[in-house]
C-alpha cells in the first residue's frame, strides 16, 4: 500500500516546480479540490444509501439532483471552486464542507476571532507570532478578512419574517474616516424579537447622521424583504422618528425608549437633583396603571417643575408614545418598557469598538460589526423570559394579525 502512494507521489512530482506546485492554479489546489469533490461524493453515497452511477433502490424517493458551485476560501491557497452534490429533497448536510461554510483553515477562523473583538492587523500579526508561532503579514489577515464580505452582503439582504411582534430601532455613533477625513457616523441598527420570542438583528446600515429620513429608508427596506407588519416599535426621541414609522408601517403601535428618555432627562439636571430626580421619574414608567402614572406624574412636576421646566415640556409633548406600556399586562411590559435588549447589543459592541478608536473606512465597519454580531447572536438560542405569556397576550389583543403568521 505504501509502496503504491510513495509511487503515485513520484508521478505527480515529476519534474516538480514549487511555483507551479502551490500556485494559484498549481497542481496542490486542484488537488485539494478534488479530494474534497470525491469525499463529498462519498458523504452522498452514505446518506442515500447507494453508490453514484448504480440503480438507486426503488424504495426511496430521494435521488442525486446534480451540483451547485461553491468557492472555499483558504489562507494558504486562495480561493478553491468545488463542486458541491445535492439531492432532490435536499436533506444532504456534508459534514466536511458544511452548509454556509466559505473557509477551510483553522487559521482562518483564528484570524475572524481576533478581529471581531476589535484587535488591530498588527495586532492580530503579533497574537499569532507569540501564541502559535505563525507568521502572517498584513495583508492576508486583510485578505482573510476581505473574504467576508459576500457573507455579510447575503446575511444584509436575506429575506425576513412576514411578521415581528418587537422592533427596536436605534443608532451607534463612529468615527470613521472618508477619504481621508474623520467623519462622525451613524451605524443603524434594527434589532427584533421574533415569533418564537428569540432575539433577531435584522440588518445594519452606516449613514452620515441619525435622522428620521434614513429611519424611513431602512424600514422601508425592511418591507422590501419581506415584513409585512410589526405590532410595536422602541425607539428613541428623535423628531419626526414616530411619523417615519406610521407611514411605513401605520398599524404599528410605538413606544418611546425610556432609557434614552431618562437619560435625556438627567442631561438637564444639575449633580445634586440628578439621583432624587431620577428616582421620581422611574415612579412614572414603574407604576400599575395609567392614572397611578399620571399621578406620580403631577407629583414630580410639582415637585421639580420649577427647577426644571424643560423636563416635563419633554414627558408631557411625549406622553401618548410613553403610555403606550399601560396598555399592556407586566409580562409584555418588561418586554417592551425599555430598550434593554438592544442596550444590552451596544453595550457588547462599544466594548469592540471602543478599541479601534477610528475606522479606516466604511468595509472595515461593515466587517468588524458583522463578525461581532455574528458572536454575539450565538446567544440567542433561547426565548426572552416569560415570551408564552406575551405572545397569548399579543394574539388577545392584535388577533389576525398575530394568528395569520403563526
Amino acid at each position: 500500500m505504501a509502496h503504491n502512494q510513495d509511487k503515485l507521489l513520484d508521478e505527480l512530482l515529476q519534474d516538480y516546480n514549487p511555483e507551479e506546485f502551490f500556485g494559484q492554479e498549481g497542481l496542490l489546489k486542484q488537488l485539494l479540490g478534488r479530494l474534497i469533490e470525491r469525499a463529498l461524493e462519498t458523504e452522498m453515497n452514505w446518506h442515500l444509501g447507494y453508490k453514484k452511477n448504480l440503480k438507486e433502490d426503488s424504495s426511496s424517493k430521494n435521488i442525486r439532483n446534480g451540483h451547485s458551485k461553491k468557492t472555499l476560501q483558504s489562507s494558504s491557497l486562495g480561493q478553491t471552486d468545488i463542486q458541491l452534490p445535492r439531492d432532490r429533497d435536499s436533506s444532504f448536510e456534508p459534514q466536511l464542507v458544511k452548509k454556509h461554510q466559505r473557509r477551510l483553515s483553522d487559521l482562518d477562523e483564528s484570524i475572524l476571532s481576533l478581529y471581531s473583538r476589535g484587535l488591530s492587523t498588527r495586532q492580530i500579526e503579533e497574537h499569532l507570532a507569540e501564541v502559535y508561532g505563525n507568521t502572517v503579514s498584513p495583508s492576508l489577515i486583510s485578505q482573510i478578512t476581505e473574504a467576508i464580505l459576500p457573507e455579510l452582503l447575503a446575511w444584509q439582504t436575506r429575506p425576513l419574517d412576514s411578521l415581528y411582534p418587537i422592533l427596536y430601532l436605534d443608532a451607534l455613533m463612529l468615527n470613521v474616516r472618508d477619504g481621508g477625513i474623520l467623519t462622525k457616523r451613524a451605524l443603524y441598527l434594527a434589532f427584533a424579537v421574533n415569533l418564537e420570542g428569540k432575539k433577531e438583528l435584522l440588518g445594519m446600515w452606516l449613514g452620515h447622521h441619525e435622522g428620521a429620513k434614513f429611519w424611513m429608508s431602512v424600514l422601508t427596506e425592511l418591507k422590501n424583504r419581506g415584513v409585512e407588519d410589526l405590532l410595536i416599535a422602541c425607539v428613541d426621541n428623535l423628531t419626526g422618528f414616530v411619523e417615519a414609522i406610521e407611514t411605513v408601517f401605520p398599524q404599528c403601535k410605538v413606544q418611546l425608549c425610556l432609557v434614552h428618555l431618562m437619560r435625556n432627562s438627567a442631561k438637564y439636571a444639575s449633580y445634586k437633583d440628578r439621583k432624587g430626580l431620577m428616582n421620581d421619574l422611574k415612579k412614572i414608567y414603574q407604576s400599575k396603571t395609567l392614572k397611578e402614572a399620571e399621578i406620580h406624574l403631577n407629583e414630580a412636576e410639582k415637585k421639580w417643575g420649577k427647577r426644571y421646566p424643560s423636563i416635563f415640556q419633554m414627558w408631557r409633548s411625549n406622553w401618548k408614545n410613553i403610555i403606550t406600556l399601560f396598555d399592556y399586562p407586566s409580562e409584555i411590559r418588561k418586554v417592551i418598557y425599555t430598550t434593554n435588549a438592544v442596550e444590552s447589543l451596544n453595550s457588547c459592541l462599544r466594548r469592540v469598538t471602543k478599541t479601534k478608536g477610528v475606522f479606516p473606512d466604511e468595509d472595515s465597519v461593515y466587517k468588524l460589526m458583522y463578525l461581532a454580531l455574528r458572536n454575539i447572536s450565538k446567544k440567542w438560542t433561547m426565548p426572552i423570559f416569560d415570551w408564552g405569556l406575551a405572545l397569548n397576550r399579543f394574539v388577545i389583543e392584535f388577533g389576525e394579525r398575530v394568528t395569520k403568521h403563526l
